[in-house]
């Protein structure tokens, strides 16, 4: 079942934040992205490049994404004929790096393919695998806590994210922002499932620092080491009786073999748009699933078309553990798709509906575009 490519349109997107997201590198309330459309044969697919305005996550910005897309990747794949979605990484494996940029235009092509097929891109996605169980109809959530000015308006926020119904609690550290903090959140809240993400700002010669946070029971302490590390990590986990788990320094499934080999870590986090794309984030959860080990779906503050992506990859058996994929009102006011909300038990639904099952809203998406680049066949 083929498909051919007709055009590819690049949409430069800008929306503000209902509340900036502050991590160990910063933060802004503005959020850029790059939304990918691809029509082919009277379907359109839609991706996200959720890349932040400056190289501060990843060395990956809107702009290069951008300009990856549109003059390097878009060119190979508009006017060809793809038997699957294999041929997407098949015509891109010539370029190296720039996985944000991979992942946008793959996305998209999972949404054809799936529309084609009649299926949900979660049902889509367990195609061809030997997974125990169907895909998920609803996924545990959690909630990202940025970080505040102060012990008092982080409670604040964990009482209304408790209220909305979120049951798992992510607060991000740095040094000097991390043990008083923690111990004071475990005090107040001693049965809330709690995890710590310090974002790479810590060396290993902080394990002692980091050991302190042993006895407060937390869920993981996600990357503490260098953003391209594993090796360090597995120094440092001996050291720790917390999970560590890794996240920016997991690029594809070969990191996560190398991960659990030499035991830098117990837990993964799978960011689709980290690691090239949907197909790769699957080999990672398939290496996590033979491995035993739990998994969870990273979110990079995407819009509604990133966010109903991620739902469907964290369908997927082995996500275990609770999403950062909290509800739309968590980040936007008005989003460029129909929003997903949290459900009572504190999951979100999975869309249902063939391909990415999030209805565009094309007056939203033309309202906050700010550039916009049609590539055709030559």
């Amino acid at each position: 079942m083929g498909i051919k490519i007709e055009r590819i349109t690049l949409h430069r997107v800008e929306m503000s934040l209902v509340e900036k997201l502050v991590t160990s590198f910063g933060g802004e309330a503005l959020r850029p992205c790059t939304v990918v459309q691809i029509d082919a044969e009277g379907l359109t697919g839609w991706g996200e490049c959720p890349a932040d305005a400056t190289p501060g996550y990843s060395y990956e910005t809107v702009n290069t994404t951008w300009v990856v897309n549109r003059d390097h990747f878009a060119p190979e794949l508009v006017g060809q004929r793809l038997e699957s979605v294999a041929d997407v990484r098949a015509r891109l494996g010539k370029f190296r790096g720039h996985p944000m940029a991979r992942a946008g235009l793959e996305a998209a092509v999972w949404d054809l393919f799936a529309q084609a097929a009649g299926k949900s891109l979660a049902a889509y996605l367990h195609e061809g695998r030997c997974y125990p169980t169907p895909p998920r109809a609803n996924v545990n959530v959690g909630v990202s806590i940025g970080i505040q000015p102060g012990i008092e308006a982080t409670f604040a926020i964990i009482d209304k994210r408790l209220a909305e119904g979120y049951r798992r609690i992510k607060l991000k550290i740095r040094p000097g922002w991390d043990v008083e903090l923690a111990s004071a959140v475990r005090a107040r809240y001693p049965d809330v499932a709690l995890m710590l993400d310090a974002n790479s700002a810590y060396t290993l010669d902080d394990a002692p620092q980091l050991a302190k946070l042993d006895p407060l029971n937390l869920l993981m302490l996600e990357q503490p080491l260098w953003h391209d590390d594993i090796w360090q990590h597995s120094k440092l986990q001996p050291q720790l009786k917390s999970p560590i788990c890794l996240d920016e320094s997991i690029r594809h499934a070969r990191d996560a073999e190398f991960a659990f080999e030499v035991g830098a870590c117990k837990i993964i986090n799978v960011k689709p748009a980290r690691v090239s794309g949907m197909w790769e984030a699957r080999e990672v959860h398939d290496v996590c699933l033979a491995h035993g080990a739990p998994a969870w779906v990273g979110g990079m503050l995407e819009t509604g078309i990133g966010r109903a992506a991620n739902l469907a990859v964290a369908a997927l058996p082995g996500f275990t553990l609770p999403g950062d994929i909290s509800a739309t009102n968590r980040y936007w006011e008005h989003d460029i798709t129909e929003h997903f909300t949290l459900n009572a038990d504190g999951t979100i639904d999975v869309p249902n509906k063939p391909g990415l099952g999030a209805a565009i809203d094309r007056d939203r998406l033309e309202a906050v575009t700010t550039a916009r680049e049609t590539i055709l066949p030559e």
